[in-house]
């Protein structure tokens, strides 16, 4: 009865914890993100790493087997290049992913390609080639799990993960 008492204690706890960190504000600027240097700022300061994943958009997706920027896509990267033009101290890696179909090779490949092409067009409109670095993740790190197209096609994209470093 101890050991059983002992785990659901634990159990417990470990879901409050989760729920305070998901529920809480971490912030230390009183406006709902992570302030100070590097972090994510507030969704209201353009300038905040929040308002580049908020209102401007992190992500691009991809066609099936397709590394070729959709017109949709290309406007989002152009905010993406306009917002890292204006904002010299961020440096941004580009993750390439893939939706689970085809094999972890094929898709390590397949996502280095869509990273390279969201870098590649990132440094056409300007961006210092030295400010982007590309990885792939292949089929690893899905966003959804399912294994129907919705799903899919959320997992085909190419992230911009955006931090702050010695810029240019």
């Amino acid at each position: 009865m101890t050991l059983r008492f002992r785990a659901s204690a634990l159990l417990l706890s470990a879901a409050l914890a989760l729920s305070a960190c998901a529920q809480g504000n971490l912030s230390n600027d009183g406006a709902g993100g992570i302030g100070g240097p590097g972090g994510i700022g507030s969704a209201s300061d353009p300038t905040s790493i929040a308002f580049f994943n908020q209102s401007i958009g992190d992500r691009v997706l991809f066609a099936v087997d397709q590394s070729t920027l959709s017109s949709e896509a290309q406007s989002i990267l152009a905010a993406q290049a306009q917002w890292l033009l204006s904002n010299g101290e961020y440096l941004a890696l580009v993750e390439g992913h893939a939706d689970e179909q085809g094999t972890r090779e094929y898709n390590l490949a397949l996502g280095a390609r869509r990273a390279s092409a969201v870098r590649d067009y990132l440094v056409s409109q300007g961006v210092p080639a030295s400010r982007l670095s590309t990885v792939s993740y292949g089929k690893e790190r899905p966003l959804e799990i399912c294994s129907n197209e919705a799903c899919y096609s959320q997992n085909r994209r190419a992230v911009t993960v955006v931090s702050a470093g010695a810029g240019v």
